[in-house]
């Protein structure tokens, strides 16, 4: 939590270093015509992305799939948007980075392993208790004894 703060704090200082870093190289003017052209391309992603992205989902649902790659997409598209609405260039960068399909495929390899990966450990888990169970003598496991009724209770 504590480093979620410093970065929140730390990350306008930094755009504002760089915005004048920038602004001393190139101009004042250029480089807040390049921040509103950010801004503005990344509303145009926002758009193209979402509507994309909702056409993609509905055909795999229309083939009887389940479209979490396409949802992953659409949401790697729509933070890259975010991030270059967000006034800045390192925002811009990092904005940039989401929007190519070479880091969204990268991404979402990584995110399907560890999905993967977290599954394996859930049913690893299920059949540890399973194991745990007690079992009848065909192995089957054995269920309690149990027996069901109904009790009326009188005072005599």
């Amino acid at each position: 939590m504590r480093a979620f703060l410093l970065l929140f704090l730390l990350f306008p200082v930094l755009e504002l270093y760089v915005f004048f870093k920038v602004s001393t190289a190139i101009g004042f003017f250029p480089a807040l015509l390049l921040i509103i052209a950010g801004s503005a391309f990344g509303v145009l992603v926002m758009r193209v992305a979402g509507l994309a992205t909702a056409l993609r989902a509905r055909e795999s649902l229309q083939r009887g799939e389940l479209p979490a790659e396409q949802m992953f997409q659409g949401l790697m598209l729509a933070v890259g948007g975010g991030l270059l609405i967000l006034p800045g260039f390192i925002s811009d960068v990092l904005g940039l980075i989401c929007l190519l399909p070479f880091t969204r495929r990268l991404a979402s390899r990584k995110m399907h392993a560890r999905a993967e990966e977290q599954a394996m450990r859930q049913r690893a888990f299920a059949d540890d208790l399973q194991a745990r169970r007690p079992q009848g003598p065909d192995g089957s496991p054995r269920q309690p004894n149990v027996i069901e009724g109904e009790y009326e209770h009188r005072d005599s």
